[in-house]
């Protein structure tokens, strides 16, 4: 087996071990009607090799192959966010659900 085929096979692996995993923050996210509002492979710095939107979420995959992330809407820092924290959560926000869904979101 060459180099490149166990490079290959080590990034396909890792790819599927990372879908699983944020699949674990994306399903009880959407079972509790929060917004879901990107679902990635990789990091999209700057740009996308793919991306592509259904529904309120855009799906894709970064460049950067170092992980993968689920963005969910008012999953905010509030040391940083200071503006939005201003304004009242909406229902479809992470923030406004209880501790209990919160809480599974976050461990998924």
């Amino acid at each position: 087996m060459t180099l490149f085929t166990q490079i290959i096979q080590f990034v396909l692996i890792i790819s599927i071990l990372v879908i699983l995993h944020e699949l674990g923050h994306f399903i009880p996210a959407k079972l509790f009607k929060t917004k879901v509002e990107k679902f990635f492979l990789f990091f999209d710095v700057k740009f996308a090799l793919f991306q592509k939107k259904i529904g309120e979420t855009v799906y894709g995959i970064g460049w950067l192959p170092l992980g993968g992330y689920v963005k969910i809407a008012g999953m905010i820092d509030e040391s940083m966010d200071k503006e939005q924290m201003k304004q009242p959560a909406q229902p479809w926000e992470f923030r406004s659900k209880p501790t209990w869904q919160r809480l599974i979101i976050m461990v998924g």
